[in-house]
Order: structure tokens, then C-alpha cells, then sequence
């Protein structure tokens, strides 16, 4: 099923059915709860919202071989895991912010943008988060899947934290989501739009309609099921948990020259199945 958070009539964030044409069905409660049930209410899908508003984002990094190979650096052996702040999160249509320099304007952050795979936990078949789940079961508790921006200042990245990434990739709205959340199994009869199979997608990431990033994830190193289930160690992934499960290659610091975001841009991720997420570039204040 294809869902999308959006204003309702009443002006406040609600879930609706996307049919596809500006249009949906009004549900009640929270898919993300698994407490929603459709009210049978048509209305015009508002002002489209992040499809979730995330409990945790765990992210990714160097899930791709030729993205490792693009920054520099061995593949690693076991998932490279970082945070993002819950506050990062932006809707499709919001601007992506660019931080202020660090000393002067001639030492800019380095914004870059990156495509990626998101996807959001839901509840088991036993009705639990996930928690130890193995890895033949990890698909099990995934909700659904969306588009993702794992935006990053590779200056901060790089310099400004103690060796760690989450200072880089952590800025106001550096985690874009959307532009809808399709389901990861049927939720109504005859319900078509599902994604069953995560490794089955194709991923491009744009710039001013430029096409930098395009790969299938069946090219990830470790795959979403291995994803969940890594996590999953003696950490309780609650529902509205959202994983970013890494980039591939093609981002602007691994062109020769680099090349970042810059007020006035415009920076794109669609992944097959889900639509395009969109969001402009302005420099910050």
C-alpha cells in the first residue's frame, strides 16, 4: 500500500491511501503503530509531510563497494553504523539548509548529497518490535521503505568531529524522507503497491536534474535483511525506527573536481516503486 503523511482537511498531519492522483482515502491512528484502519473518507492530499516521523535514524555508511572505493577506504567488514538526530528530518519540497562556514566564508562546509534507501520498522508478526531477530526473519518487522537524502558536510564530516561522522551528517535538515512510504506487504485486499523484496530496487540520485547516482540495491554489501538484523543485537528497534542502508557511488566528493551543493540547487532521490523525493538547496542563516 502506498501511504502518504500529508495536512488534512483539518489542517493537522494525517495518513491517507495515495491513489495516485492528488487524491486518497482518510485513515485513522498510525500504520506505524499498527493501529490504523481506513475510514472510507476521500480527500485531497495535502502538503506532503516526512511519511514518518522517526523514533531513532540509524544510518549506514559505505554499504556500496564502488562508494567505498570512490572515498578511499577498504569495505568494511561489518556494517559502519551512525546516527542522526530525530530534528534533521524534512518533507518533500522543504529546503535542505546549508550550514554556515566554519572560520570565514572561504572555508565552506562541503555539502554533499547522497541516495539512499530508507526503511522504517514496524511490528512483527508476534506484534514486538524488533529485537535479536535473525536474519531470515527481518523482513518480517519492516513496515516499509521510503527515499532518503543522507545529506553530509564532508568538511564536518571530515574535520569538525573528533573522528566521528555524526557532526557532518547531522545539521537541520540534513535527512530528507519521502516522498511516500509504500508498505512492505499487502495491509487491504488487492493491495498491489507493496515492496517484498528490497534488494529488487533501482536507486538514482540528481542534481539540478543531473543523473550522479544510479544502482540497483542488490549491489549493497550487507542487505537490508542483514541490515535489521545487525541491529537488531540486544537493541530494540521500536517501531517508526528508521535505517538509511548507505549510498552508492556518485557523490560530488569523489568527482575530480569535487563538486557540492550550492545555494539555488535542486537535489533529487527516486527509488523504483516508491517516486522521487525532491528538495531544494539555501544557504542557511
Amino acid at each position: 500500500m502506498i501511504l502518504t503523511r500529508c495536512l488534512g482537511p483539518d489542517g493537522r498531519p494525517c495518513f491517507v491511501r495515495d491513489r495516485g492522483d492528488g487524491t486518497g482515502e482518510l485513515w485513522a491512528g498510525s500504520p506505524v503503530a499498527g493501529a490504523a484502519t481506513p475510514t472510507g473518507e476521500a480527500v485531497a492530499v495535502g502538503r506532503r509531510l516526512a511519511p514518518v516521523e522517526p523514533v531513532n535514524v540509524f544510518c549506514i555508511g559505505l554499504n556500496y563497494r564502488a562508494h567505498a572505493a570512490e572515498m578511499g577506504v577498504e569495505p568494511p567488514t561489518h556494517p559502519a553504523v551512525f546516527m542522526k538526530p530525530t530534528t534533521a528530518v524534512v518533507g518533500p519540497g522543504e529546503a535542505v539548509l546549508l550550514p554556515r562556514a566554519k572560520r570565514d566564508p572561504a572555508d565552506g562546509p562541503e555539502v554533499d548529497a547522497e541516495a539512499e534507501l530508507a526503511v522504517v520498522m514496524g511490528l512483527g508478526p508476534d506484534g514486538r518490535p524488533a529485537r535479536d531477530v535473525a536474519e531470515a526473519d527481518a523482513l518480517d518487522y519492516v513496515l516499509g521503505y521510503t527515499a532518503a537524502n543522507d545529506v553530509s558536510a564532508r568538511r564536518w564530516q571530515k574535520h569538525g568531529g573528533g573522528g566521528q561522522w555524526v557532526r557532518g551528517k547531522s545539521f537541520d535538515t540534513f535527512c530528507p524522507l519521502g516522498p511516500v512510504l509504500v508498505t512492505a506487504r499487502p495491509v487491504a485486499d488487492a493491495d498491489a503497491d507493496v515492496i517484498d523484496d528490497p534488494q529488487a530496487l533501482t536507486l538514482v540520485g540528481t542534481v539540478n536534474g543531473e543523473i550522479r547516482q544510479s544502482t540497483p540495491t542488490a549491489d549493497m554489501i550487507f542487505s537490508v535483511a542483514e541490515l535489521v538484523a545487525f541491529l537488531s543485537r540486544d537493541t530494540t528497534l521500536l517501531p517508526g525506527t528508521v535505517v538509511l542502508t548507505g549510498t552508492p557511488s556518485g557523490v560530488g566528493m569523489g568527482m575530480t573536481p569535487p563538486r557540492f551543493l550550492a545555494d539555488g540547487d535542486t537535489v533529487g532521490v527516486k527509488v523504483s516503486g516508491v517516486g522521487r523525493l525532491e528538495n531544494p538547496v539555501r544557504a542557511g542563516s
